[in-house]
């Protein structure tokens, strides 16, 4: 049977939650006015005002906020209250360049809370089950934020944060953890590690797992199933915008439910910024409706995604956001192509590989190259320099017909590209572009 964290919200009726979002969105966007001073010159420039927004239908007058901006603004230049009533902050990984500061009073963390909560529910938790965080803890959000989540829903919480794998499955033993929740990658480790000691699924008490903060294929996520003997949830979630937790997977693993009444979604076109109709591929902009510390109007995520409104069988309906397909800064334009690494991983466990690979970017005489160094696994493992030739012609032939692209392969040895704990490095871009 579905459970529901916060039934009304989760399964509130069309109408219910579009009155809901114009109520909020017009008490934020007067807040942003009223104390933002960035955002409200971003708005003059633009010759819009607060009167101008009566709806959500209202939204696409307003103006974009970037990473960039949140770059310029830095430290103070996006608070919207004063900082006494701040109680915390988080600050994103840098993956992309200089770490974002986001602010948060104790109402928008129990907000965050509430909604890392749904997730943890969705999953089949309850105040019966024991949750490990092994997100890391600290300014990264993943940590604090499923922490919280965990408290709220009544789950026994182990906050083991990252690292120390052999601890962590200690714990997972000893303490019979039902919910995991860290990064897909670190899942596959742990899962590798496990195999090592001779645990099969059969022996591991988890039933469900939480993994997010980086992308992963559906590939690599069969994989984590069937290693750890659990079902695999999806979570998606900004700094800038709270942390985990602003959408999240349901029993249908069929798309992940946006909190659309603290998030307000729209697709907008990467290169043009107008709002595509629903259905449509494009870039993921987010709108915080009453998060009241740091309250990012029309954030550009740069995810590429699509929404979908389509009848799920958990009975929420909160509209639904596919996996994302990549970053649009994150993608690689390769000899004039667009390159996601999720497309290279998806080859790759398609052709039995386990997810640890790394993706080279170099140029040479003006031409792009693309690397792929890709673990064999111990079963395939063999120095037998025919077979590997080719195993690596299989796989150069794989991404050829994935990518349109040609990309030199070079298999290596289990366990020599090295493991990470939180978001895994996977692309090295060499080129000075």
């Amino acid at each position: 049977m579905e459970r529901y964290y916060q039934e009304d919200m989760e399964c509130a009726s069309r109408e219910t939650m579009l009155a809901l979002q114009n109520e909020k969105l017009l008490k934020q966007v007067r807040h942003v006015w009223d104390n933002v001073p960035y955002y409200r010159k971003k708005m003059e420039e633009k010759g819009v005002t607060p009167d101008d927004i009566k709806s959500v239908d209202d939204l696409h007058k307003l103006p974009f906020l970037s990473k960039s901006d949140l770059r310029d603004a830095y430290p103070y230049g996006l608070l919207g209250t004063d900082l006494k009533e701040c109680v915390r902050i988080q600050s994103t990984s840098g993956t992309t360049g200089k770490r974002v500061v986001a602010f948060y009073t104790q109402e928008d963390i129990d907000l965050w809370e509430d909604c890392c909560a749904r997730a943890i529910t969705a999953a089949g938790g309850t105040n019966e089950d024991v949750c490990q965080i092994s997100y890391g803890y600290g300014l990264f959000t993943g940590g604090p934020g499923l922490n919280g989540g965990s408290h709220k829903v009544g789950c026994l919480t182990i906050p083991t944060s990252s690292g120390n794998t052999d601890r962590q499955i200690m714990f997972i033993n000893d303490l019979s953890a039902t919910i995991l929740c860290c990064t897909p990658s670190y899942a596959a480790y742990l899962g590798e590690r496990m195999k090592e000691l001779g645990l099969g699924p059969d022996d591991i008490p988890l039933k469900a797992g939480i993994f997010g903060a980086e992308a992963w294929s559906e590939e690599m996520r069969q994989d984590i199933q069937n290693t750890l003997g659990i079902k695999a949830y999806d979570i998606y979630g900004l700094t800038e915008l709270s942390g985990p937790g602003v959408s999240f997977e349901c029993s249908a693993q069929k798309g992940m439910h946006i909190n659309e009444d603290h998030f307000y979604p729209e697709v907008i076109d990467p290169d043009t910024g107008e709002v595509l109709p629903e259905g449509s591929e494009g870039e993921l902009v987010f709108t915080s409706l009453d998060k009241k510390a740091f309250p990012l109007l029309r954030y550009r995520t740069r995810d590429i995604c699509v929404l979908s409104r389509e009848k799920c069988s958990c009975g929420r309906t909160l509209i639904k956001m596919k996996k994302p397909k990549g970053r649009s800064d994150d993608m690689l334009i390769i000899r004039g192509v667009n390159v996601f690494p999720s497309q290279i991983e998806t080859v790759l466990l398609n052709h039995g590989y386990a997810a640890n690979y790394q993706i080279i970017v170099g140029r040479v005489n003006n031409t792009d190259t693309l690397d792929v160094r890709v673990e064999m696994t111990p079963e395939m493992f063999t120095d037998n320099l025919g077979e590997i030739e080719k195993r690596q012609k299989d796989l150069v032939d794989g991404l050829k017909s994935m990518l349109g692209l040609k990309a030199k392969v070079t298999l290596v040895a289990p366990k020599s590209i090295t493991r990470s704990e939180g978001k895994a490095v996977r692309v090295i871009d060499n080129r000075k572009i």
